[in-house]
């Protein structure tokens, strides 16, 4: 047999370290895909996915075998026909994948950008809306820490007759969403970052809007896999589809509604906490916010700029050795900042702990772990 494998601290933004419960749930006995018994699981879990989005009553909800991803592409998948004009807010890497997978379903796509570091100017995308049939936005960057304004991005778009699609990899389920109150049309996530489950599945929420958009398809999706009305006759008809990953559903519940009973508002002041002892604690090494208005942070991801002269690739690899494992920069940002993961169980003060340790003894400072419990609220303390 081999030696068990060393505990690994997980400060990414994504994956997160699996939930308790969704790790037990993993081992619970093999069902079929078409057993009432999972039929009756999915239901609860499309009841906590409307919660969690806080969709209209009979809004459908389900999980897509994959990975955020797949849940992006879905959407521009059943949404955008050749020609459509789709309105793309791009303003870090992943609002770019965006507009790229927009463009291979053959929408025309346009631009709203901004710099680095900085949201999306919802005057910006009022400029553009005229004969729009879609607007995508990410909610929360990944890959620069930004939180997008999209409850005013939605307000604009509602009059404009285009459908809203928004990314939630990074909040939903750790952050409120209002979904109906926004009038967003199809949202996701995936499930290993908020939801503290395994990677594997995408948690979306579609509007009755965004249904009546797709049954006025001139052609069929070109995505089989996850066909609108294919992921209905299954989740909602029990008619045979594909064939699901049972395991992962039993722990997306088990996820889903651990962060339901803890409750959203609850999750977003934890993740708010840490992150803000977090910085309180580096802070004197010179790391500053990469976003520079508190305002415009995603409360999930914090984004720190490095210090000058530290060395990024060193000191992560330091860690590594460590089993402590950090995120740097993507793309233009490499070597600029770290990401650090404030999502589900790994808005926790024990993890950080594990890494301010570390980097106490690996850069001969003294005080980090200290003035991190200093700042935490007494009962996350």
């Amino acid at each position: 047999m081999s030696d068990p494998q060393p505990d690994h601290t997980l400060l990414t933004p994504g994956p997160t370290p699996i939930h308790p419960a969704a790790l037990r749930a993993l081992t619970r006995p093999m069902l079929g895909h078409m057993d009432p018994e999972v039929f009756a699981l999915n239901s609860e879990i499309q009841a906590g996915l409307r919660t969690m989005y806080g969709a209209a009553e009979g809004t459908f909800t389900a999980l897509l075998a994959g990975t955020g991803s797949l849940g992006m592409e879905a959407g521009f998948a059943n949404l955008v026909e050749p020609g459509d004009e789709v309105l793309v807010c791009a303003n870090g890497s992943f609002g770019a994948r965006m507009a790229e997978m927009a463009g291979r379903y053959g929408a025309q796509v346009r631009l709203v950008t901004a710099p680095l570091g900085q949201p999306i100017d919802p005057a910006d995308v009022a400029a553009q809306l005229d004969g729009v049939k879609m607007v995508a936005v990410v909610h929360g960057e990944t890959s620069t820490g930004v939180l997008n304004p999209v409850p005013q991005i939605a307000a604009l778009v509602r009059g404009s007759g285009a459908l809203l699609t928004v990314d939630a990899v990074t909040t939903a389920g750790m952050e409120p969403f209002d979904m109906a109150g926004w009038g967003v049309d199809y949202a996701y996530t995936g499930a290993q970052k908020c939801l503290s489950a395994p990677p594997g599945l995408a948690p979306v929420a579609i509007s009755e809007r965004a249904f009546a958009r797709f049954h006025a398809r001139r052609t069929p999706t070109p995505l089989w896999y996850c066909d609108f009305e294919g992921l209905r006759d299954y989740w909602d008809r029990h008619s045979y589809h594909h064939t699901v990953p049972v395991n992962l559903h039993y722990a997306l519940h088990a996820a889903l509604h651990a962060a339901l009973d803890e409750g959203l508002l609850t999750r977003q002041a934890r993740a708010a906490q840490i992150g803000q002892a977090v910085q309180a604690a580096l802070a004197p090494l010179g790391f500053t916010p990469f976003v520079v208005n508190p305002a415009h942070r995603l409360p999930t991801v914090l984004a720190l700029q490095l210090p000058t002269s530290f060395d990024d690739a060193r000191v992560r690899a330091a860690l590594r050795t460590r089993h402590i494992s950090v995120t740097g920069g993507l793309g233009p940002t490499a070597g600029q900042i770290w990401r650090l993961g404030l999502m589900g169980e790994t808005a926790r003060p024990a993890p950080y702990l594990t890494l301010l340790g570390a980097l106490e003894e690996l850069l001969g400072e003294r005080g980090l772990t200290t003035r991190f419990l200093d700042a935490l609220e007494p009962a996350l303390a």
